[in-house]
């Protein structure tokens, strides 16, 4: 016999609120959650270890561009670590305050952090003047706003709520 095993608060299941002449149980959603593959501990861990991780990447590529392929020197390493404190102090800032606003300032604070950090690579790499520099991370930041604010307007309430 293949039947489905009978759950407590159904109708037809003795002892049932509707066995007892309550009413009946709550339908459940037919859509189920989407599952979280990853433990709330790894969650918290990836929050920490992600900016320092980003922030040691971004310090040794603007490090590596500033020295030009010229010897590493103290003030080099300097220059590394500076900028990956400032890059990694930046992104936990970011990450902290966007959850906080509406989905329009959400995606442009992170537009304006994207297109600071890509602004300031561009400005050690290449010796191209301030206003060329602008405009490529004016250019990275658009994009950036465009695909952020989609995700959110297509993900979130206009309060800044995740849809369920």
């Amino acid at each position: 016999m293949a039947q489905t095993a009978p759950t407590p608060g159904h109708p037809g299941i003795p002892g049932g609120p509707s066995a007892q002449g309550g009413p009946p149980a709550p339908a459940r959603s037919a859509a189920p959650a989407s599952p979280d593959v990853f433990s709330e501990r790894t969650h918290r861990l990836t929050n920490l270890i992600l900016p320092v991780v980003l922030g040691l990447v971004y310090g040794y590529w603007a490090a590596a561009m500033n020295r030009d392929a010229g010897p590493i020197t103290g003030w080099n390493v300097l220059f590394g670590f500076v900028t990956a404190f400032v890059f990694a102090a930046l992104y936990i800032a970011v990450q902290t305050v966007a959850p906080r606003l509406r989905r329009e300032p959400h995606a442009l604070l992170w537009a304006a952090f994207a297109g600071c950090a890509f602004g300031f690579l561009y400005s050690q790499a290449t010796q191209h003047t301030v206003v060329r520099s602008t405009l490529m991370s004016l250019g990275i930041a658009a994009a950036v706003f465009a695909v952020t604010f989609y995700r959110y307007y297509t993900h979130e309430d206009a309060t800044g709520h995740r849809r369920r």
